[in-house]
């Protein structure tokens, strides 16, 4: 389906400022303020400077909250995203009720408990954040996640992700009739986006800690609504049929 830019210009603003340089330097401005975030329910609160708010910003990493306070920003990270700066780019420090910084293994036993099938969503969020795709809930459109080539204000997102792994109830279940299959590529093609089913497969490897997802391999497939009518050839027999009757025709009356 290709990208849909948003206004003119946007594709090349979007060149000049790749989003990987972006995520870069967010990753060290955390590292150099020694960032720490604090578990709230099921979510991340993370107070950033006003120039750390706009790299957040600018790398679309959460949600701005509004708040009084106009020396800092608070923004709320999804258990994946606060995951993956935390273990993926070690530029975040979690803390938990007791304000005592996590370590990966027992974050990841905490996000686990809040979430079923949260090592397999959240390596299917990682296999896309890793390749620069900005990564976003997909609950609107009837998708696991929904996934940007760059930030949101400047193109459209391309795909509706959906999360397939077998044995996990969450991440399971999902396109197994073709009724659900219809329904979904019917509301993907109403929302103007492409269905990518990312299929993670475990290979034997349990979940105990975050060192499984190294094991874990990721299917992508896309799937499309196919339709004859712009398929086929096009049927030239009868224009054939005229064309020789008009020169038939045309011998005639010479």
């Amino acid at each position: 389906m290709g990208p849909r830019w948003k206004g003119k210009g946007a594709e090349a603003k979007a060149l000049a400022d790749p989003m990987s340089k972006i995520v870069l330097k967010l990753q060290s401005s955390l590292i150099q303020s020694d960032a720490r975030g604090i578990l709230c329910g099921s979510s991340v609160l993370l107070a950033a400077e006003e120039e750390q708010a706009l790299l957040f910003g600018r790398a679309y990493f959460g949600h701005p909250i509004v708040n009084a306070d106009k020396d800092r920003q608070w923004f709320q990270l999804g258990m994946e995203e606060a995951f993956f700066l935390c273990y993926s780019l070690k530029c975040l420090k979690i803390a938990g009720e007791d304000k005592r910084p996590k370590d990966d293994q027992e974050l990841w036993q905490c996000m686990k408990s809040k979430k079923a099938g949260f090592p397999v969503f959240y390596k299917a969020y990682s296999h896309l954040r890793t390749k620069n795709w900005v990564v976003r809930p997909g609950l609107q459109y009837g998708a696991d996640f929904v996934a940007y080539r760059h930030h949101p204000s400047l193109v459209h997102s391309e795909y509706a992700v959906l999360v397939s792994s077998e044995g996990d109830a969450e991440a399971n279940g999902r396109l197994k009739v073709w009724s659900d299959v219809h329904c979904t590529l019917r509301l993907c093609l109403g929302v103007v986006k492409t269905l990518l089913v990312l299929t993670i497969s475990k290979n034997g490897d349990d979940d105990a800690s975050p060192s499984c997802l190294a094991n874990y391999t990721v299917d992508e497939r896309t799937v499309t609504r196919w339709s004859p009518e712009q398929s086929r050839e096009e049927d030239t027999t009868d224009n054939a049929e005229s064309h020789t009757t008009d020169n038939a025709e045309s011998q005639a009356t010479e």
